[in-house]
Protein backbone atom coordinates (compact mmCIF):
# COMPACT_ATOMS: atom_id res chain seq x y z
CA UNK A 1 0.00 0.00 0.00
CA UNK A 2 1.07 3.55 -0.65
CA UNK A 3 1.29 6.30 1.91
CA UNK A 4 2.97 9.54 2.73
CA UNK A 5 6.72 9.00 2.86
CA UNK A 6 7.69 11.89 5.13
CA UNK A 7 11.22 10.60 5.66
CA UNK A 8 11.76 10.43 1.92
CA UNK A 9 10.20 13.86 1.35
CA UNK A 10 12.49 15.40 3.98
CA UNK A 11 15.57 13.64 2.63
CA UNK A 12 15.06 15.03 -0.86
CA UNK A 13 13.42 18.32 0.08
CA UNK A 14 15.96 20.75 -1.38
CA UNK A 15 16.40 24.25 0.09
CA UNK A 16 13.99 24.87 2.99
CA UNK A 17 14.57 28.63 2.97
CA UNK A 18 13.97 29.04 -0.76
CA UNK A 19 10.74 27.02 -0.59
CA UNK A 20 9.54 29.08 2.39
CA UNK A 21 10.32 32.27 0.48
CA UNK A 22 8.45 31.08 -2.61
CA UNK A 23 5.36 29.81 -0.83
CA UNK A 24 4.99 31.37 2.62
CA UNK A 25 6.82 34.64 3.38
CA UNK A 26 9.80 35.98 1.41
CA UNK A 27 10.24 38.99 3.71
CA UNK A 28 10.76 36.74 6.73
CA UNK A 29 13.50 34.88 4.86
CA UNK A 30 15.13 38.23 4.02
CA UNK A 31 15.19 39.02 7.72
CA UNK A 32 16.77 35.65 8.58
CA UNK A 33 19.46 36.10 5.95
CA UNK A 34 20.18 39.68 7.01
CA UNK A 35 20.74 38.72 10.66
CA UNK A 36 22.59 35.49 9.73
CA UNK A 37 19.88 33.22 11.14
CA UNK A 38 19.40 31.35 7.86
CA UNK A 39 20.29 27.84 9.01
CA UNK A 40 18.80 24.59 7.78
CA UNK A 41 17.51 22.80 10.87
CA UNK A 42 17.71 19.03 11.04
CA UNK A 43 16.61 17.93 14.50
CA UNK A 44 15.98 18.98 18.09
CA UNK A 45 16.03 17.47 21.55
CA UNK A 46 15.37 19.05 24.94
CA UNK A 47 17.07 22.45 24.99
CA UNK A 48 19.10 21.94 21.81
CA UNK A 49 18.80 22.28 18.05
CA UNK A 50 21.10 20.84 15.38
CA UNK A 51 21.68 22.34 11.94
CA UNK A 52 22.38 20.49 8.70
CA UNK A 53 26.14 20.71 9.33
CA UNK A 54 25.79 18.90 12.63
CA UNK A 55 26.35 21.95 14.84
CA UNK A 56 24.46 22.01 18.14
CA UNK A 57 22.73 25.21 19.33
CA UNK A 58 21.50 26.05 22.81
CA UNK A 59 17.86 27.10 22.55
CA UNK A 60 17.28 30.14 24.76
CA UNK A 61 14.17 31.08 22.75
CA UNK A 62 12.05 27.97 23.32
CA UNK A 63 9.64 28.51 20.47
CA UNK A 64 8.41 31.73 22.16
CA UNK A 65 7.55 29.61 25.21
CA UNK A 66 6.08 26.46 23.63
CA UNK A 67 8.78 24.09 24.79
CA UNK A 68 8.74 24.28 28.58
CA UNK A 69 9.04 20.49 28.70
CA UNK A 70 11.76 20.48 26.02
CA UNK A 71 11.72 19.94 22.29
CA UNK A 72 10.58 16.49 21.13
CA UNK A 73 9.86 15.36 24.66
CA UNK A 74 9.73 11.56 24.39
CA UNK A 75 7.08 10.98 27.05
CA UNK A 76 4.68 13.49 25.52
CA UNK A 77 5.35 11.93 22.13
CA UNK A 78 4.56 8.48 23.53
CA UNK A 79 1.24 9.79 24.87
CA UNK A 80 0.35 11.09 21.41
CA UNK A 81 1.25 7.79 19.78
CA UNK A 82 -0.85 5.97 22.38
CA UNK A 83 -3.77 8.31 21.69
CA UNK A 84 -3.55 7.55 17.96
CA UNK A 85 -3.48 3.81 18.62
CA UNK A 86 -6.52 3.90 20.93
CA UNK A 87 -8.92 4.75 18.09
CA UNK A 88 -10.81 7.12 20.38
CA UNK A 89 -14.01 8.63 18.98
CA UNK A 90 -12.46 12.04 18.38
CA UNK A 91 -14.56 15.18 18.26
CA UNK A 92 -18.11 13.84 18.14
CA UNK A 93 -19.30 17.47 18.29
CA UNK A 94 -22.84 16.51 19.34
CA UNK A 95 -21.48 14.44 22.21
CA UNK A 96 -19.02 14.44 25.11
CA UNK A 97 -15.84 12.32 25.22
CA UNK A 98 -13.40 11.48 28.01
CA UNK A 99 -10.12 13.28 27.29
CA UNK A 100 -11.38 16.91 27.35
CA UNK A 101 -12.99 16.36 30.74
CA UNK A 102 -9.84 14.72 32.09
CA UNK A 103 -7.65 17.62 30.98
CA UNK A 104 -10.14 20.18 32.32
CA UNK A 105 -10.07 18.42 35.70
CA UNK A 106 -6.28 18.35 35.70
CA UNK A 107 -6.07 22.07 34.94
CA UNK A 108 -8.65 23.13 37.53
CA UNK A 109 -7.01 20.96 40.19
CA UNK A 110 -3.92 23.15 39.82
CA UNK A 111 -5.63 26.54 40.13
CA UNK A 112 -7.45 28.55 42.83
CA UNK A 113 -10.96 27.41 43.78
CA UNK A 114 -12.38 30.51 42.08
CA UNK A 115 -11.68 28.91 38.69
CA UNK A 116 -14.19 26.13 38.03
CA UNK A 117 -14.78 25.88 34.26
CA UNK A 118 -12.66 25.43 31.13
CA UNK A 119 -13.28 26.57 27.55
CA UNK A 120 -10.82 24.86 25.21
CA UNK A 121 -9.30 26.72 22.26
CA UNK A 122 -6.71 26.00 19.60
CA UNK A 123 -4.26 28.80 20.45
CA UNK A 124 -3.42 31.61 22.82
CA UNK A 125 -5.03 34.32 20.76
CA UNK A 126 -8.21 32.20 20.61
CA UNK A 127 -8.14 31.96 24.40
CA UNK A 128 -7.93 35.75 24.59
CA UNK A 129 -10.80 36.08 22.12
CA UNK A 130 -12.86 33.78 24.32
CA UNK A 131 -12.07 35.90 27.37
CA UNK A 132 -13.13 39.08 25.56
CA UNK A 133 -16.33 37.59 24.19
CA UNK A 134 -17.45 35.73 27.31
CA UNK A 135 -16.36 38.55 29.61
CA UNK A 136 -18.48 41.08 27.74
CA UNK A 137 -21.49 38.76 27.71
CA UNK A 138 -21.17 37.89 31.40
CA UNK A 139 -20.94 41.50 32.59
CA UNK A 140 -23.20 43.04 29.95
CA UNK A 141 -20.48 45.66 29.50
CA UNK A 142 -18.53 46.42 26.34
CA UNK A 143 -15.27 48.12 27.30
CA UNK A 144 -11.91 46.38 27.74
CA UNK A 145 -8.85 47.87 29.42
CA UNK A 146 -5.37 46.51 28.75
CA UNK A 147 -1.85 47.90 29.11
CA UNK A 148 0.78 49.74 27.12
CA UNK A 149 3.21 47.25 25.60
CA UNK A 150 0.94 44.33 26.42
CA UNK A 151 0.81 41.54 23.85
CA UNK A 152 -2.19 39.21 23.71
CA UNK A 153 -2.22 37.93 20.14
CA UNK A 154 -2.78 39.11 16.58
CA UNK A 155 -6.38 38.24 15.69
CA UNK A 156 -8.66 41.27 15.61
CA UNK A 157 -10.05 41.16 19.15
CA UNK A 158 -6.68 40.34 20.67
CA UNK A 159 -5.05 42.95 18.46
CA UNK A 160 -7.48 45.56 19.75
CA UNK A 161 -6.12 44.88 23.24
CA UNK A 162 -2.52 44.93 22.00
CA UNK A 163 -0.47 47.82 23.39
CA UNK A 164 2.21 47.84 20.69
CA UNK A 165 1.66 50.26 17.79
CA UNK A 166 4.06 48.35 15.55
CA UNK A 167 1.50 45.52 15.48
CA UNK A 168 -1.71 47.58 15.41
CA UNK A 169 -1.06 50.68 13.31
CA UNK A 170 -1.62 49.16 9.86
CA UNK A 171 -4.76 47.20 10.69
CA UNK A 172 -7.29 49.75 11.84
CA UNK A 173 -9.94 50.49 12.53
CA UNK A 174 -9.71 48.10 15.47
CA UNK A 175 -12.67 47.13 17.62
CA UNK A 176 -14.29 49.98 19.57
CA UNK A 177 -14.27 50.05 23.35
CA UNK A 178 -10.62 49.07 23.85
CA UNK A 179 -8.18 51.32 25.69
CA UNK A 180 -4.69 50.94 27.14
CA UNK A 181 -3.35 52.46 30.34
CA UNK A 182 0.27 52.54 31.56
CA UNK A 183 1.64 49.38 33.14
CA UNK A 184 2.00 49.88 36.89
CA UNK A 185 -0.28 52.93 37.17
CA UNK A 186 -3.19 52.12 39.48
CA UNK A 187 -4.57 55.68 39.34
CA UNK A 188 -4.90 55.49 35.55
CA UNK A 189 -6.59 52.11 35.85
CA UNK A 190 -9.06 53.31 38.47
CA UNK A 191 -9.93 56.34 36.35
CA UNK A 192 -11.19 53.93 33.69
CA UNK A 193 -12.82 51.39 36.01
CA UNK A 194 -14.79 53.86 38.11
CA UNK A 195 -17.05 54.47 35.10
CA UNK A 196 -18.38 50.96 35.80
CA UNK A 197 -18.66 50.06 32.13
CA UNK A 198 -15.48 47.97 31.79
CA UNK A 199 -16.10 44.27 31.20
CA UNK A 200 -12.58 43.09 31.89
CA UNK A 201 -9.09 44.25 32.69
CA UNK A 202 -6.50 42.23 30.75
CA UNK A 203 -2.95 41.98 32.10
CA UNK A 204 0.16 39.87 31.61
CA UNK A 205 1.69 39.28 35.05
CA UNK A 206 5.08 39.70 33.39
CA UNK A 207 4.95 41.53 30.08
CA UNK A 208 6.51 39.44 27.33
CA UNK A 209 7.56 42.42 25.21
CA UNK A 210 10.53 43.62 27.20
CA UNK A 211 10.07 41.27 30.19
CA UNK A 212 8.57 44.03 32.33
CA UNK A 213 7.91 43.01 35.94
CA UNK A 214 5.02 44.59 37.84
CA UNK A 215 5.78 47.20 40.52
CA UNK A 216 5.28 45.99 44.08
CA UNK A 217 1.59 45.82 44.96
CA UNK A 218 0.39 46.62 41.44
CA UNK A 219 -1.31 43.33 40.56
CA UNK A 220 -2.93 43.00 43.98
CA UNK A 221 -4.15 46.58 43.69
CA UNK A 222 -5.49 45.98 40.19
CA UNK A 223 -7.41 42.92 41.38
CA UNK A 224 -8.92 44.91 44.27
CA UNK A 225 -10.00 47.69 41.89
CA UNK A 226 -11.64 45.15 39.59
CA UNK A 227 -13.58 43.68 42.49
CA UNK A 228 -14.66 47.16 43.64
CA UNK A 229 -16.00 48.26 40.26
CA UNK A 230 -17.45 44.95 39.00
CA UNK A 231 -14.78 44.39 36.34
CA UNK A 232 -13.51 40.90 35.58
CA UNK A 233 -9.82 40.40 36.37
CA UNK A 234 -8.20 38.55 33.45
CA UNK A 235 -4.59 37.38 33.86
CA UNK A 236 -2.97 36.32 30.59
CA UNK A 237 -0.77 33.30 31.39
CA UNK A 238 -0.18 32.25 27.79
CA UNK A 239 3.59 32.77 28.00
CA UNK A 240 4.10 32.82 31.76
CA UNK A 241 2.10 29.70 32.61
CA UNK A 242 3.13 26.10 33.29
CA UNK A 243 6.26 26.72 35.30
CA UNK A 244 7.91 29.50 33.33
CA UNK A 245 8.29 31.90 36.26
CA UNK A 246 9.10 29.37 38.97
CA UNK A 247 5.44 28.88 39.88
CA UNK A 248 2.99 26.79 37.87
CA UNK A 249 1.16 30.04 37.11
CA UNK A 250 2.78 33.43 37.54
CA UNK A 251 -0.23 34.84 39.41
CA UNK A 252 0.72 32.58 42.33
CA UNK A 253 3.68 34.86 43.11
CA UNK A 254 1.20 37.55 44.20
CA UNK A 255 -1.56 35.36 45.66
CA UNK A 256 -4.04 36.44 42.97
CA UNK A 257 -7.43 34.85 42.23
CA UNK A 258 -8.37 35.89 38.69
CA UNK A 259 -11.80 35.52 37.14
CA UNK A 260 -10.36 34.59 33.75
CA UNK A 261 -7.02 32.95 32.85
CA UNK A 262 -6.13 32.35 29.18
CA UNK A 263 -3.44 29.66 28.73
CA UNK A 264 -1.79 28.01 25.71
CA UNK A 265 1.77 27.64 24.32
CA UNK A 266 3.55 25.06 26.50
CA UNK A 267 0.33 23.24 27.41
CA UNK A 268 0.82 21.47 24.07
CA UNK A 269 4.34 20.26 24.84
CA UNK A 270 5.17 21.93 21.53
CA UNK A 271 3.44 19.20 19.52
CA UNK A 272 -0.23 20.04 18.96
CA UNK A 273 -1.92 23.47 19.08
CA UNK A 274 -3.97 23.76 22.25
CA UNK A 275 -5.17 26.56 24.50
CA UNK A 276 -7.84 27.13 27.10
CA UNK A 277 -9.70 29.80 29.00
CA UNK A 278 -10.01 28.98 32.69
CA UNK A 279 -12.87 30.89 34.28
CA UNK A 280 -15.04 31.28 37.32
CA UNK A 281 -18.37 29.50 37.54
CA UNK A 282 -20.10 32.90 37.76
CA UNK A 283 -18.70 34.00 34.39
CA UNK A 284 -19.49 30.69 32.75
CA UNK A 285 -23.05 30.47 34.04
CA UNK A 286 -23.79 34.06 33.04
CA UNK A 287 -23.00 33.12 29.42
CA UNK A 288 -24.12 29.48 29.27
CA UNK A 289 -27.36 30.27 31.08
CA UNK A 290 -29.81 28.03 29.25
CA UNK A 291 -30.03 25.11 26.84
CA UNK A 292 -30.58 27.67 24.09
CA UNK A 293 -27.14 29.08 24.85
CA UNK A 294 -25.38 25.76 25.39
CA UNK A 295 -23.12 26.37 22.38
CA UNK A 296 -22.61 30.11 22.83
CA UNK A 297 -18.93 29.77 22.03
CA UNK A 298 -16.66 27.09 20.61
CA UNK A 299 -13.98 26.13 18.11
CA UNK A 300 -14.16 23.10 15.84
CA UNK A 301 -10.74 21.62 16.57
CA UNK A 302 -10.30 22.96 20.11
CA UNK A 303 -11.01 19.85 22.26
CA UNK A 304 -9.47 17.36 19.79
CA UNK A 305 -8.07 14.13 21.17
CA UNK A 306 -4.40 14.75 20.35
CA UNK A 307 -4.46 18.21 21.92
CA UNK A 308 -6.04 16.82 25.07
CA UNK A 309 -3.52 13.96 25.25
CA UNK A 310 -0.65 16.40 24.78
CA UNK A 311 -1.99 18.62 27.55
CA UNK A 312 -2.39 15.74 30.00
CA UNK A 313 1.09 14.42 29.24
CA UNK A 314 2.63 17.88 29.57
CA UNK A 315 1.12 18.47 33.01
CA UNK A 316 2.36 15.03 34.10
CA UNK A 317 5.84 15.79 32.75
CA UNK A 318 6.00 19.13 34.56
CA UNK A 319 5.12 17.33 37.81
CA UNK A 320 7.35 14.28 37.34
CA UNK A 321 10.45 16.22 36.29
CA UNK A 322 10.06 19.00 38.85
CA UNK A 323 10.20 21.63 36.12
CA UNK A 324 8.53 24.36 38.18
CA UNK A 325 11.16 24.05 40.88
CA UNK A 326 13.91 23.81 38.27
CA UNK A 327 12.77 27.03 36.61
CA UNK A 328 12.82 28.83 39.96
CA UNK A 329 16.31 27.59 40.84
CA UNK A 330 17.91 28.16 37.44
CA UNK A 331 16.20 31.54 37.10
CA UNK A 332 17.88 32.67 40.31
CA UNK A 333 21.19 31.33 39.07
CA UNK A 334 20.84 33.17 35.77
CA UNK A 335 20.19 36.44 37.59
CA UNK A 336 23.15 35.88 39.91
CA UNK A 337 25.46 35.25 36.96
CA UNK A 338 24.27 38.16 34.81
CA UNK A 339 23.40 40.97 37.23
CA UNK A 340 27.10 41.82 37.75
CA UNK A 341 27.18 42.91 34.08
CA UNK A 342 25.34 46.09 35.13
CA UNK A 343 28.46 47.19 37.02
CA UNK A 344 31.02 45.62 34.70
CA UNK A 345 29.77 46.99 31.34
CA UNK A 346 28.58 50.55 30.93
CA UNK A 347 26.28 49.61 28.05
CA UNK A 348 24.20 47.35 30.35
CA UNK A 349 21.38 49.20 32.14
CA UNK A 350 19.42 46.42 33.85
CA UNK A 351 19.11 42.65 34.18
CA UNK A 352 15.69 41.36 35.22
CA UNK A 353 13.60 38.23 35.21
CA UNK A 354 11.37 35.84 37.10
CA UNK A 355 12.14 32.15 36.82
CA UNK A 356 13.19 31.44 33.25
CA UNK A 357 11.74 34.52 31.60
CA UNK A 358 14.78 36.82 31.60
CA UNK A 359 16.02 39.99 29.91
CA UNK A 360 19.01 42.32 29.74
CA UNK A 361 18.47 45.97 28.79
CA UNK A 362 21.11 48.14 27.13
CA UNK A 363 21.54 51.90 27.21
CA UNK A 364 23.83 54.65 26.00
CA UNK A 365 27.35 54.06 27.37
CA UNK A 366 29.57 56.77 28.80
CA UNK A 367 32.15 55.92 26.17
CA UNK A 368 31.46 55.69 22.43
CA UNK A 369 28.35 57.86 22.70
CA UNK A 370 28.63 58.92 19.07
CA UNK A 371 28.51 55.33 17.76
CA UNK A 372 25.53 54.53 20.00
CA UNK A 373 23.58 57.61 18.93
CA UNK A 374 24.26 56.93 15.25
CA UNK A 375 23.09 53.33 15.56
CA UNK A 376 19.97 54.27 17.54
CA UNK A 377 19.13 56.95 14.99
CA UNK A 378 19.18 54.33 12.25
CA UNK A 379 16.91 51.98 14.18
CA UNK A 380 16.03 52.32 17.89
CA UNK A 381 16.95 49.28 19.94
CA UNK A 382 19.32 47.87 17.35
CA UNK A 383 22.21 47.32 19.75
CA UNK A 384 20.42 44.30 21.22
CA UNK A 385 20.53 42.66 17.79
CA UNK A 386 24.30 43.24 17.74
CA UNK A 387 24.46 40.93 20.75
CA UNK A 388 21.82 38.42 19.60
CA UNK A 389 23.66 37.96 16.27
CA UNK A 390 27.07 36.94 17.65
CA UNK A 391 25.45 34.80 20.33
CA UNK A 392 23.93 32.83 17.48
CA UNK A 393 26.71 32.78 14.89
CA UNK A 394 29.74 32.53 17.19
CA UNK A 395 28.43 30.87 20.36
CA UNK A 396 25.57 28.89 18.81
CA UNK A 397 22.92 30.22 21.17
CA UNK A 398 19.44 31.06 19.89
CA UNK A 399 17.92 34.13 21.59
CA UNK A 400 15.85 37.13 20.53
CA UNK A 401 15.40 40.88 20.74
CA UNK A 402 12.51 41.38 23.18
CA UNK A 403 10.44 43.74 21.04
CA UNK A 404 10.40 46.44 18.38
CA UNK A 405 12.55 49.49 19.01
CA UNK A 406 13.69 48.47 22.49
CA UNK A 407 17.34 47.61 23.34
CA UNK A 408 16.44 44.45 25.24
CA UNK A 409 17.67 40.89 24.72
CA UNK A 410 15.30 38.21 25.98
CA UNK A 411 15.74 34.58 26.96
CA UNK A 412 12.88 32.11 27.29
CA UNK A 413 14.55 28.68 27.35
CA UNK A 414 12.96 25.28 27.79
CA UNK A 415 12.73 24.51 31.50
CA UNK A 416 14.91 21.43 30.91
CA UNK A 417 18.09 23.50 30.51
CA UNK A 418 20.93 22.53 32.82
CA UNK A 419 23.24 24.43 35.16
CA UNK A 420 25.98 24.07 32.54
CA UNK A 421 23.69 25.59 29.89
CA UNK A 422 22.96 28.60 32.10
CA UNK A 423 26.66 29.07 32.85
CA UNK A 424 27.57 28.83 29.16
CA UNK A 425 24.89 31.36 28.24
CA UNK A 426 26.08 33.84 30.87
CA UNK A 427 29.73 33.52 29.78
CA UNK A 428 28.84 33.82 26.09
CA UNK A 429 26.58 36.80 26.76
CA UNK A 430 29.36 38.74 28.48
CA UNK A 431 31.73 37.95 25.62
CA UNK A 432 29.19 39.00 22.96
CA UNK A 433 28.42 42.32 24.69
CA UNK A 434 32.12 43.16 25.06
CA UNK A 435 32.69 42.37 21.41
CA UNK A 436 29.72 44.52 20.37
CA UNK A 437 31.08 47.45 22.39
CA UNK A 438 34.54 47.42 20.84
CA UNK A 439 33.68 46.96 17.16
CA UNK A 440 31.69 50.09 16.28
CA UNK A 441 32.57 50.08 12.58
CA UNK A 442 31.31 46.52 12.08
CA UNK A 443 28.16 47.34 14.02
CA UNK A 444 27.54 50.40 11.91
CA UNK A 445 27.78 48.35 8.71
CA UNK A 446 25.31 45.86 10.15
CA UNK A 447 23.00 48.70 11.20
CA UNK A 448 22.97 50.12 7.69
CA UNK A 449 22.01 46.70 6.32
CA UNK A 450 19.40 45.93 8.98
CA UNK A 451 17.82 49.38 8.73
CA UNK A 452 17.25 48.70 5.03
CA UNK A 453 14.90 45.77 5.73
CA UNK A 454 11.48 46.54 4.26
Amino acid sequence: MGGTDLRGMLKGRGDDLDRWARTINPQFIRVLRTIDFDRTWERAEGAYLWDADGHRYLDMLGGFGMYNAGRNNPRIRDALIEALELDTPGSVQMGATALPGLLAEALLARTPARLERVQFTSSGTEAIEAALKLGRAATKRSRVISLDHGFHGLTLGSLSANGNPEFTARFGPLLPGFEQVPFGDLDALEEQLRREDVALFLVEPVQGKGVNLPPEGYLQGAQALCRRYGTLFCVDEIQTGFGRTGKLFAFEHWGLEPDLVPVAKSLSGGYVPVGALLMSRAVHEAVYDSMKNAVAHGSTFAPNELAMAAGLATLQEIDDQGLVEQAARLGEKLLELTRPLVDELDVVREVRGLGLIWAIEFGEPESRKLSWKMIEKMQPGLFAQFVVGPLFSQHRILSQVAGHNIPVLKALPPLVVTDADIEYFAESLASAIKRAQRTPSALTRFALTAAGIR
